[in-house]
């Protein structure tokens, strides 16, 4: 019998997916407290596109960068992948992180962060409806049902969240976890011919640089900065550099649902992180809000019961 590879091993799923979900749910606070650094207004979605492009571009660097010090040579992708990064890049990067960014801007941390977790239900499906990468049965569609349960609570909540559903905030938030699920599912396929954590730099580089275009020639413009400014930006750059590659190397050697079933640690981060330091605790509902993630938890765990 062969020997598993060590990223399918239980113990190991676990903690370097947990430690992904940290990285992730604390992106949901830093972006707002990036936005007050650097100046951002909530309406001003040049400067948010903008704002994304700098973080990704640089997190596309660090890890090529890395990478190649790792491997003791100049890591690029073969000439007949190029396609790859460039498909990887347009749904993981700048699809995803323009209507997350916009989005979240419009919306609460909380409730961005919980809504967020709906990319692992739309990632399941697009990899059995779509991929056929797996089987869809009757356990994991009624498990997709309760987690988007919870999702769809969070958002019937009233004023105390935010006052409902808007198209420029939680409906952004919905079509960045279309796009993050679609790249989810490529990822897997990709990694079949691709080194995952070169895919990763080279997309979140060029994702980058394009988002930073955009933001550019829309008249959007960072102000402020300082220390603080630059320490933040630099943190977010290293959560997408961690944690995709990471995320990748995991989507190569097990069944997306395996993986994405820790996705709903996510907004559990988020959540408490936000709460913490974006002073929305006093606000927020907590026991809606705990409703919403035990449906979300449920309906992940009922989902994936199966996958050992």
């Amino acid at each position: 019998m062969k020997e598993r590879h060590l990223l399918q091993q239980t113990g190991a799923v676990w903690f370097f997916a947990m430690v992904c979900c940290f990285l992730w749910g604390s992106a949901f606070p830093c972006i707002k407290i990036g936005y007050e650094l650097f100046k951002v207004d909530s309406a001003d979605t040049a400067s948010q596109i903008l704002f994304a492009g700098l973080r990704f571009t640089l997190a596309g660097i660090l890890v090529v960068l890395f990478y190649s010090i790792m491997q003791k040579k100049p890591m690029l992708p073969k000439k007949t992948s190029w396609g790859m990064v460039g498909a990887i890049s347009m749904f993981q990067t700048v699809l995803q992180y323009f209507f997350f960014y916009v989005g979240l801007a419009h919306t609460t941390g909380v409730k961005g962060s919980i809504i967020e977790a709906s990319n692992v239900f739309m990632a399941i499906i697009f990899a059995s409806l779509i991929f056929h990468q797996e089987k869809i049965d009757m356990t994991k569609a009624i498990g997709c049902i309760i987690g988007f349960a919870g999702v769809v609570l969070v958002n019937l909540t009233g004023s105390g969240l935010g006052g409902g559903i808007r198209l420029d905030g939680e409906g952004f938030m919905l079509i960045a976890c279309a796009a993050y699920a679609m790249s989810s599912v490529l990822i897997k396929r990709f990694s079949e011919r691709e080194d995952p954590v070169v895919i990763s730099g080279y997309q979140f580089t060029i994702g980058g640089i394009v988002m930073m275009a955009i933001g550019f020639f829309m008249g959007g413009r960072l102000h402020g900065g300082g220390l603080s400014a630059i320490l933040l930006l630099l943190y977010m750059a290293m959560i997408s550099a961690v944690a995709y590659s990471v995320w990748s190397l995991l989507l190569k050697y097990n069944p997306v649902s395996k993986v994405t079933v820790f996705g709903f640690m996510t907004p559990v981060f988020g959540v408490v992180l936000s709460a913490v330091f974006l002073g929305e605790a006093a606000s927020m509902p907590w026991l809606q809000s705990l409703i919403a993630l035990v449906l979300v938890s449920a309906g992940i765990y009922i989902v994936n019961r199966k996958s050992e």
